[in-house]
């Protein structure tokens, strides 16, 4: 059900797009803006990783230069039955983390430093468990084709009403029309995205409980992360809100609504939706611990302060 809608809805983005085509330049123009998604999305396909990537100045690490953090993620991709995903720290007081990547084979996972510091080991686990789970559903690129769409629908519209204004009724939408199109087009491409993106959330959600065994441990992190999101700005994200859905958490507005207008589901029900979950499992404890966890602390931010968080 939960794909059968997020295919509804992207369905309903893409003819959205084709309408804005249309209203602009009949069916000339919905062909031109088809062709306009499809250029756009193959340069998203290729490129979204990297762009956004070096958006939040990421950088690469690896066994040596963080082999806590890697030898994580690697086991968690294995109990996932994924491919090694690369491995990305951000300089960001915000505990976040995202995923990216075109498919799973050319996936990377981005945590922030802050995210390092803040959380329990087993919680880094249940948040990067989490984001693989995106990777597993292929939401990263699902996500980007969204974010394209909705980016495209918004710049075809104000193309509307720059070009389309100045027409008769006959050819074009009109400068009343054209006033709507720009705001109600955009607003629409907005809402649809977000409720992909709230739909995916509660799927990875449920997934990465599962690769880590432990429902709680998530429910933990997310309850940390929401609290701190309230107080810790990221100033990156602020500047570039297309993104925000990548995330774990919004790291924009913090608000706890579960409504239309929020990038992601509320906190208080994905945390609820996983104590259920763990209820199903018996899992209050349950799953094995991780084997690389047995010889750290199993709070704080493993007691190792340093300047980019214990993982170097």
């Amino acid at each position: 059900m939960s794909y059968l809608k997020t295919a509804i809805l992207l369905a309903g983005l893409t003819g959205l797009f084709m309408g804005v085509g249309y209203l602009i330049g009949g069916a000339s123009g919905a062909m031109i803006a088809l062709v306009i998604a499809a250029a756009t999305n193959l340069f998203a396909y290729w490129n979204s990783d990297r762009m956004v990537l070096s958006m939040y100045g990421a950088h690469e690490v690896d066994r040596n230069s963080a082999p806590d953090l890697v030898h994580l993620v690697a086991e968690l991709a294995g109990r996932a039955g994924l491919p090694m995903p690369r491995v990305f720290v951000m300089d960001e007081a915000q505990p976040n983390a995202f995923a990216t990547g075109r498919n799973p084979e050319n996936a990377a996972v981005a945590v922030t430093t802050g995210l390092m510091q803040q959380l329990s080991r087993e919680e880094l686990a249940g948040v990067i468990a989490h984001e693989l789970a995106h990777v597993k559903n292929h939401d990263t690129l699902l996500m980007t084709i969204t974010a394209t769409i909705a980016g495209a629908i918004s710049m075809l519209a104000q193309f509307g009403m720059f070009f389309g204004g100045n027409r008769d009724n006959n050819h074009g939408p009109g400068i009343i029309g054209s006033i709507a199109m720009m705001i109600l087009a955009p607003l629409g491409a907005m809402l649809v995205q977000m409720a992909i993106s709230r739909t995916r959330e509660y799927a990875a959600d449920d997934l990465g409980a599962r690769i880590c065994g432990q429902p709680m441990w998530l429910a933990s992190a997310l309850s940390k992360i929401a609290n701190a999101a309230h107080q810790v700005p990221n100033m990156e994200a602020e500047r570039n809100p297309a993104t925000a859905h990548m995330f774990i958490i919004n790291p924009l507005s913090g608000h706890g609504m579960d409504n239309l207008f929020t990038t992601h589901p509320s906190t208080e029900n994905r945390i609820a939706a996983l104590q259920q979950l763990a209820a199903e499992m018996g899992a209050g404890g349950g799953a094995p611990s991780l084997d690389a966890g047995r010889n750290y602390p199993r709070r704080g931010a493993w007691g190792r302060p340093a300047s980019r968080g214990p993982w170097g």
